[in-house]
């Protein structure tokens, strides 16, 4: 309708050319009842209502096809995790009207633990620990609204302390 997808169809991806959700569509958006697909191998990953293209109402599976969360009125509400496109955990830990809040961990696509730590409204905050790609410590500290503030300490790759002291928003 006017140049835009409205009504039942599906969608693929473009490289993959492997189905990555079916449902409905109003004005170009996600809308209504719809499943949504791992595009790599075909699991399902979301099953439940859409509005203006969000997650609305249902269930998210992993790659084992094990509920993972809930949403309801569009919020993740307790413990969750989000996952990679690739099927791989992207992140783990507490929830609240839908955003990171309180413990949590976030990891590389290779599996390696990113950071683990506090978060508020969705962003680092408090304390918390972040680490190569390779799983090595590169930094202990404070963080405000997702920003190094306050007191921390910085290691080399080598695993040497690099920098101890202050943050300002960085």
């Amino acid at each position: 309708m006017n140049g835009e997808r409205s009504g039942r169809g599906k969608e693929y991806h473009f490289f993959y050319n492997t189905l990555i959700f079916e449902g409905k569509y109003l004005n170009g958006k996600r809308n209504g009842k719809g499943k949504e697909y791992n595009y790599s191998n075909g699991s399902l990953i979301f099953e439940g209502e859409y509005i203006n293209g969000k997650r609305w109402n249902g269930k998210s599976f992993n790659i084992d096809g094990i509920i993972v969360f809930q949403i309801n009125n569009g919020k993740i509400n307790g413990k969750g995790k989000e996952y990679y496109d690739n099927g791989k955990l992207e992140f783990e830990g507490e929830f609240s009207n839908g955003e990171r809040n309180g413990k949590g961990k976030e990891y590389y696509d290779n599996g390696e633990l990113k950071f683990e730590g506090e978060y508020l409204n969705g962003v680092r905050n408090k304390k918390g620990k972040e680490y190569y790609y390779d799983g090595k410590l590169e930094f202990e500290g404070e963080y405000l609204i997702g920003e190094k503030n306050g007191k921390g300490k910085e290691y080399g790759y080598n695993g040497k302390l690099k920098f101890e002291g202050e943050y300002l928003n960085i």
